[in-house]
This record gives C-alpha cells, structure tokens and sequence, in this order.
C-alpha cells in the first residue's frame, strides 16, 4: 500500500523555458526577457497559491509543531534510563562516533546513488558488494567534495583522516553550540552560531541559513519559501544532542527539538527527536531494535513518522537485503523525495535489522539500499556503536582517521577524535548533574 498518492511530477517546465527563451533570441525576437521575466512571475505566483492549499486539519491536530503539544501526544515512555555515567560510556561512545563517521564515509561518494548504479560500479571495481570495506576507487577522484575533501580521501589508499561531510559537521557545531550556549541553548542562540561557523547548506538548511542571513528570526526561519519541512535535515543532526544526553532520551528529544525547529516542521522535527532518542536509549541497552522502540516513545504517537517507523519495525521480517528494502520503498513512497526524512528513517530501521549484530553488514546493505545513504549509513552505524562499542566495530574501518576528522566549518580545523570524545563525555556529565 503506498502512504501517499502523490500528483504526477511536474515536467521540465524550467529547461524547457531557457530552451526556448534561448531560441528565440538566436532567432533574434525581441522582448525574450520580458516575457520570461512574465512567467516566473505567474510561476510565482501559482507557487503561491499551492502552498495555501488548506493542510488536512485532523492531520495537523495529530502534528502539532510546538513542544508542549508533540510532548502531550508521545505514548507512554522510558523517558531517563541513566542518573550517572557508566564505566563503559567512554568504549560505547568512541563506538557510536566512529560507527557513524564510518558509516558516512562509506556512503558519502555514493550519495544519492540508485541501488543499480552502485551494483554496477562495484562490479566494475571488483568489490565485493554490498560492501565490506571502503569503495577500493572513487568516481571523479579529483573533485572536491564540500569545498574541502577530494573525492579519493574516501578510498582506503588515500585516507588521512575522517574526510569532510555535513553529517559530520552538524555532529560537530552542535558540540560547538552546547559548549558556548549550554545544553538549553535557544533557538535564537543556535541560528546565531549557524552564521558564525556554517558557510552553506542544503534543502531546508540552506533555506534556513540564507533566510537567517537575511534577517529572518531563527523560529521563523523555516517558514519562508520551504519546501523541504518533512525532509532529513534535522535528523542528521541528531547525533550531539544523544551524545550529551546519553541513557536520557527525553533530554536529547527535547534539545534535538530545539535545533530542528530553525529548519522542519512537523515530521521533519519528529525525525530528529526520534533520533536523537533513539541513540541516547541506545547507549543503555543491548539492542538496536529497543533502542528504536525507545526512540518511538518521544514523539506524537499517531504522526506519520511514527506510523511509518512501526511499518518498517514490522515488515522487517520480510527484508532480507537492499534488494528488499528498495523494492519495498519504491512501492510504497514512488516518488519521494530521495533526502524526505520518512523513507530515509525506513531505510536506516532495516539496515539496523537486515544488519543485525555485524557491524560490517549494517553499514554496507544501508548504503547498498540506496537514498539518502551517507546519512541513513551515519545514523545506523551510531545507532550500532552505541550498542556495542568501538571494540566490535572492525578496525580497518577506522585505521585510517588517524585522530582527526576533516571539517569545512567557519574558524575550525580539524577537529582531533580522542578531544571530541573528552568534550561529549563532559557534556553528559553536566546533563545528568541537572
């Protein structure tokens, strides 16, 4: 059953106009940019007039954005499971951030790829596929990813650290903002420290950041000319707030609501809360699948994310592999979008569970699914790593980021992993001493 009968896509309306506003020019007619000045116009203008099409109101009602709302509409929860640190913390959040810069740098030359794609490059390469180990090549070697990394520093010949990724800055920033703001930050506080230090972004962050930039108010930020609301932003973001809130899934929902608000609305909010919860439950018990049910807990009940995760939980017994998941996701999602924060959290639950207790196998039929997979990899393998600990993530994921990760973040170099981890553990520490 599909989730949403969405309208046919629209066709190339926007190459087909500068095609033939070109044309018409070589052809020398006159007042060519009049008339395309006119359609962007009466564009605008049915964009407009789209996005005031009234919102299913009982949908809404089970949707709300503000906390106090989506905190009335959770279920029953396990909302703290830690008081204090453990002795072990240390060894399960090492795991946590390597499994996630691993599982990023896996999917990061791949990013977007469709599953047949990658079959066929690993072919080529003689890869074992889906993946054991690192992409032996890179496509387009040379090119720089973020400004910063080439494409090869993702190959394990070419290795020197963590390369760049905005998965792994926003882990990073958002360090960076609890230890200059404090764990109750604002939302104020956080688009404040966006200027400062994010020199660009994508989707609903990229609208957010430049509508900041223009003045806008951090908590309306989202709200201006997005499209992008219910899409996986907020969500890759998830991460620090777990990490400074580990075994207290209600604290790290409630910072990760914070941070999503200057950029999602409504699912793409919950996607973060979820998150978040999920890895901070995910440090305190002995599973991945608990800690997703745990996750479930902190965010409206009866919301689509949440109904939609409850589906993947219980088709995951007909998942055997990446075949399975993307043939199911594009049967029932057709044609969302490939970054939505919904088909991508589907993803990462069955890269959890197709994956189970090997580390290698949750990061390599993840990416392998496709979409969004240098995050839905990211989030899987912090998820994994809080579980179990860097000692059960295999070294030759790791060898290579010889204590630093690579960054494009305003004013920073990068960043070393044995420091970032002394700095997390200080932040929980000051979380569970409130």
């Amino acid at each position: 059953m599909r989730l949403y009968e969405y309208p046919e896509k629209v066709g190339m309306w926007e190459r087909k106009i500068n095609a033939y506003a070109q044309q018409k020019v070589e052809f020398g007619a006159q007042g060519v940019a009049d008339k395309v000045a006119e359609i962007e116009a009466l564009i605008a203008e049915k964009i407009a007039e789209l996005d005031a099409l009234p919102d299913d109101a009982e949908l809404a009602r089970r949707e709300p954005d503000d906390l106090p709302s989506i905190l009335a509409l959770r279920p029953e929860g396990r909302r703290r499971l830690w008081t204090s640190l453990p002795d072990d913390f240390r060894e399960r959040l090492e795991g946590s951030w390597l499994g996630r810069c691993a599982g990023c740098t896996l999917g990061s030359i791949v990013e977007g790829w469709t599953v047949e794609r990658m079959e066929d490059w690993a072919a080529y390469l003689g890869d074992e596929y889906p993946l054991v180990d690192y992409w032996s090549v890179a496509e387009q070697p040379h090119m720089k990813k973020y400004q910063t990394s080439l494409r090869e520093d993702f190959t394990p010949a070419k290795m020197d650290g963590v390369p760049t990724d905005d998965d792994l800055n926003y882990t990073l920033l958002g360090m960076m903002i609890m230890e200059e703001y404090g764990l109750d930050f604002s939302t104020d506080q956080l688009g404040e420290a966006w200027i400062k230090y994010l020199p660009f972004a994508f989707t609903a962050e990229g609208i957010a950041l430049d509508n900041l930039r223009k003045g806008v108010p951090p908590m309306q930020a989202a709200e201006r000319d997005n499209p992008f609301l219910n899409w996986i932003g907020a969500d890759i973001r998830s991460d620090p707030w777990a990490y400074a809130a580990p075994g207290y899934p209600e604290k790290a929902a409630e910072i990760a609501y914070r941070d999503a608000y200057v950029s999602h609305r409504r699912n793409g909010i919950y996607a973060a809360m979820f998150f978040s919860a999920a890895i901070s439950a995910a440090f305190a018990v002995d599973n991945t699948v608990e800690a997703l049910e745990i996750g479930l807990e902190e965010i409206p009940a009866d919301c689509t994310l949440a109904r939609e995760t409850r589906w993947a939980l219980d088709m995951a017994p007909q998942i055997g592999d990446y075949r399975d998941a993307a043939d199911a996701i594009a049967e029932r999602y057709t044609v969302m979008g490939g970054a939505h924060a919904i088909n991508n959290t589907v993803l990462t639950v069955w890269g959890l569970t197709v994956g189970g207790d090997d580390y290698s196998k949750v990061i390599g039929e993840t990416v392998a699914m496709g979409k969004d997979n240098d995050c839905t990899a990211a989030t899987a393998g912090s998820i994994w790593g809080a579980v179990y600990g860097k000692s059960a993530i295999p070294k030759h994921w790791y060898k290579n980021f010889n204590n630093r990760v690579h960054t494009f973040l305003y004013h920073q170099t990068p960043f070393a992993i044995d420091d970032t981890i002394d700095r997390f553990v200080a932040l929980a520490e000051k979380a569970h001493a409130q």
